[in-house]
């Protein structure tokens, strides 16, 4: 069949040169469509599934929060795995899917079934669906400066006007806040005033959660015109809160400044952020699954720049973390090594074989063989990381030896007999016959390496695999199998000569 193939290449020169062109010119459309990022994407196929409850103990949180939930996810179909941690206030579920689950499925049919477990859960607890993301989503970090605004302020700014912002840039799916204080309203309750005008606390509470209303009424018609009616309570003040009536005692009101100090104050917080050992006030990108994290990058650096100008005077948005100086060193390693490569393989034949043409045909296919390896990337799903160009620029060296050979030996039956280039009819039958000399061993030399990466797909971890198949092994059988069909390429490419 070898033989076959490449006599048919030999006589069909025209159709050979077509297909590479049309691989080419795929390939290179491919590599314009192939996601970018720096490191492979190892982690787990996941959907994250938060819960609140506040003021409860880890315990509290386990048995009636947690152990519902777990107990209902993990019948789902394509589950690996069901992972849960409970802490103060807090819980957290990690359903992990089998690989060949899509994300968004696996989201749906996680939403679907809690919306049936939240019934079981107590009042006021809803469960929430993580970003869809992965672990190495956080691709740009920046932090809110000014010599004016306390870390409140700008945690406030932060929180509802930047992150809402960013938020909208496609390719993101969620921009979490970092390090400052979040603005509460507090009210500090003196129980020996609540004991003077004989109130519990819970009429305090209740008073508040009710004045923090907007109240819907129906219209009334005036001159042939609709008047909406309807009562304003939404706090905007400490003072709204101040005179919020919790009851009456002989006709006199009692309001809430009566039983209480209110103030503005900070909210609880269990993390911050330091930056050049200073607190700071920032926030989190974090990239949406499957995305060019490039183009995330370049999207919300413009969006900063808009932002800008909206941004009261005293406040910067300065970036202090970004992926794209790593995603472009990344990428440069297959453009320097394909460079390199292809200068060594030319210094070569000048020096030894001192013939031009027989330049172009090892050389050309080695930009062909990127090319193919970008259209399998592409889908494959496999993006252009350290790991996957690692896998192509060690190709690119044993892709070179084939086309040396298969030139090398026709050289030599030419030289051996004294055949005379300008005879096309008599050099077409040496080039047929030195071909098919070395082509079999070339191609099983190529199957070789390709079989020698085959083990690598049967690594497994104790609960999954321990190499990510989109990010490591199939990065290096997409090169092993680019290796072979380069290989007849050359080969069709040397005959046409």
């Amino acid at each position: 069949m070898i033989h076959k193939l490449i006599e048919w290449s030999l006589k069909n020169r025209v159709i050979v040169i077509a297909l590479a062109l049309l691989l080419a010119a795929a390939g290179y459309w491919a590599l314009l469509k192939t996601p970018i990022d720096a490191i492979p994407d190892l982690s787990d196929n996941q959907v994250i599934v938060f819960t609140d409850w506040a003021g409860r103990s880890p315990q509290e949180v386990e048995d009636q929060v947690t152990y519902p939930l777990v107990t209902n996810l993990q019948g789902l179909p394509g589950i690996r795995t069901v992972r849960a941690s409970s802490a103060f206030s807090f819980s957290m579920i990690n359903i992990i899917f089998e690989d060949n689950v899509d994300l968004y499925w696996a989201r749906t049919r996680v939403l679907e079934r809690l919306n049936l477990v939240t019934k079981q859960l107590p009042e006021g607890v809803t469960p929430t669906l993580g970003p869809d993301a992965t672990g190495v989503g956080q691709v740009f970090w920046y932090s809110l400066e000014s010599d004016s605004m306390n870390l409140r302020d700008l945690r406030t700014v932060q929180d509802w006007f930047v992150r809402y912002q960013l938020n909208s840039v496609p390719g993101v799916a969620e921009v979490a806040s970092v390090g400052g204080y979040v603005q509460q309203y507090q009210i500090d309750v003196d129980p020996n005033k609540l004991r003077s005008y004989n109130l519990p606390l819970s009429m305090v509470v209740e008073a508040v959660e009710k004045s923090n209303n907007n109240v819907g009424g129906n219209v009334v018609e005036q001159s042939g015109q609709w008047a909406v009616v309807r009562g304003i309570g939404l706090v905007k003040s400490v003072e709204d809160v101040e005179n919020i009536v919790i009851g009456s005692q002989n006709g006199t009101p009692i309001y809430v400044k009566n039983v209480a100090n209110v103030k503005l104050g900070n909210a609880f917080r269990t993390g911050s952020l330091d930056k050049n050992g200073k607190e700071a006030v920032g926030g989190v990108v974090i990239a949406r699954y499957g995305v060019n994290t490039l183009e995330v990058i370049e999207a919300v650096k413009k969006k900063i720049e808009e932002l800008q100008s909206g941004l009261p005077k005293e406040v910067k948005l300065v970036p202090f973390y970004d992926r794209t100086g790593l995603i472009n060193r990344a990428t440069n390693t297959l453009e320097h090594a394909l460079i390199e490569e292809l200068i060594l393989v030319t210094l070569a034949h000048i020096i030894f074989l001192a013939h031009f043409r027989s330049i172009l045909i090892v050389t050309i296919p080695l930009p062909l063989a990127v090319l193919t390896s970008f259209l399998f990337m592409y889908f494959m799903g496999i993006s252009s990381n350290l790991m996957s160009l690692a896998g192509i620029a060690i190709a690119i060296g044993v892709l070179v030896d084939a086309g040396i050979v298969v030139t090398e030996n026709a050289f030599r039956f030419i030289e051996l007999q004294k055949i005379d280039p300008k005879d096309r009819k008599r050099v077409w039958e040496v080039v047929l016959e030195s071909t098919k000399l070395v082509g079999r061993p070339v191609f099983f030399s190529m199957a070789i390496i390709i079989l020698a990466f085959i083990p690598v797909f049967a690594l497994i971890g104790q609960e999954g695999k321990l190499f990510h198949p989109l990010a490591f092994t199939k990065t290096f059988a997409m090169a092993g199998s680019t290796i072979i069909a380069v290989s007849f390429w050359k080969m069709a490419c040397s005959l046409q000569k």
